[in-house]
């Protein structure tokens, strides 16, 4: 049976778009999620939200426990996870309110847990990471988005920052030069975890900002991300709810 979990972004965790809504604790032996497992339906589909940042947005990114979110979802049978995230451009084509279906990251990351084998006491485990990115679950969101008359790039290699700080100039051309399309703070380490957990995952970025390196416009500001956020976050949740749709 399908079970779709979702792990939203900033203002992507709306328990709106689900029907008869409960919320659960879960405590894990990685400790507790960011938040609490919400669960309902959509559209006969069982599908649980978890607010990656907490419910108020109180974790900062290094704070995100990243391990307990995937066990949680892992443990109440999630067969599948959709995550949302906003994220700078690093690509002129790559206009702010685009989506972009990842297929690919850069981890750039410091001080983040990023595996649950931090011991080899019961054997050597080396998670294959070539695509970490499900193949399936990349068509239905593409294909979906397009359907919606959505801004949509069908691939993008996203590189993740610690945080939460932005990136100095010379930093975003560095990343540009790496062959990174869009920035963000927030898929390394989940999807790798996703991937070591051995649940299918896929994730749809959300273009807020230029990030720095277009140094005809103004550095990004938080400010300026939350006010493109907030004009295109309900296109995020209508491509969620059809994508899940399609599981029918």
């Amino acid at each position: 049976m399908v079970k779709i979990g979702i792990i939203g972004g900033s203002g992507l965790d709306d328990p709106g778009i689900l029907q008869e809504p409960e919320m659960a604790r879960r405590v894990t032996e990685y400790g507790e999620p960011s938040s609490a497992l919400l669960s309902g339906k959509i559209s006969g589909i069982e599908t649980v939200i978890l607010a990656r940042h907490g419910r108020k947005h109180q974790y900062s990114p290094t704070q995100v426990n990243n391990r307990a979110n995937i066990t949680a979802l892992k443990e109440v049978g999630v067969t599948h996870i959709l995550a949302t995230t906003a994220c700078g451009s690093l690509r002129k084509e790559i206009d702010r309110g685009h989506l972009v279906v990842l297929d690919q990251f850069i981890d750039f990351t410091r001080f983040r847990k990023n595996s649950f084998h931090g011991s080899f006491a019961k054997g050597a485990v080396h998670t294959a990471m070539a695509h970490p990115f499900d193949d399936e679950l990349r068509k239905r969101l593409f294909e979906t988005a397009e359907s919606l008359d959505l801004k949509v790039h069908r691939s993008g290699c996203v590189l993740t920052i610690e945080g939460p700080r932005f990136s100095t100039v010379a930093e975003s051309k560095m990343f540009r030069i790496w062959g990174a399309d869009v920035i963000n703070m927030s898929t390394a380490p989940e999807a790798m975890l996703a991937n070591e957990a051995g649940i299918p995952y896929a994730a749809v970025a959300m273009s807020t900002d230029y990030d720095c390196w277009k140094e005809d416009e103004a550095p990004v500001t938080w400010d300026e991300i939350l006010a493109v956020f907030q004009e295109n976050a309900d296109n995020v949740k209508r491509l969620l709810v059809k994508v899940i749709e399609s599981f029918q």
